[in-house]
């Protein structure tokens, strides 16, 4: 297994993948903040693609290959209409079949909020938990900060 425990999500420079997403005003809740629902999509957004950017090249059935099994989320400011956020994201550790993966969200240097991620691999005809294959943890290895 490896792993990294001393990752500060809200920092910038440890995120290898970068997204962007508008906020929409439909984002918004009564109080005019961008909303957790939305906030929460802007995430997945990180998540697919990094998934297109590292483990496509592993054939499209790799993307039906995983599910979420921990979805933690520390929001830290809020969020306002018109604008855009910057969504990073980093493998954070690799196990046998599973890996986590550190996010952030921008709204320019600011961190709005961070996310922690644990995610399975498992095979699409039983739906259990599978061994990463070898190529699969070396794609995610690689997207480790170092």
């Amino acid at each position: 297994m490896v792993e990294d425990k001393h990752i500060d999500l809200a920092k910038q420079n440890i995120y290898p993948s970068w997204t962007n997403s508008t906020i929409r005003y439909s984002d918004l809740d009564p109080n005019g903040h961008v909303n957790n629902g939305a906030i929460n999509a802007f995430f997945e957004d990180g998540r697919v693609c990094f998934r297109n950017e590292h483990m496509l090249q592993l054939g499209d059935d790799i993307l039906t290959g995983f599910v979420l099994v921990k979805f933690s989320v520390n929001y830290l400011a809020p969020l306002f209409f018109p604008g855009s956020v910057d969504i990073g994201t980093v493998v954070t550790r690799v196990g046998r079949s599973s890996y986590n993966l550190g996010q952030g969200i921008f709204d320019g240097e600011k961190c709005v909020a961070t996310a922690e991620v644990v995610t399975v691999f498992i095979d699409a005809n039983t739906k259990k938990s599978q061994e990463l294959t070898h190529d699969l943890r070396t794609i995610l290895e690689r997207a480790m900060k170092v």
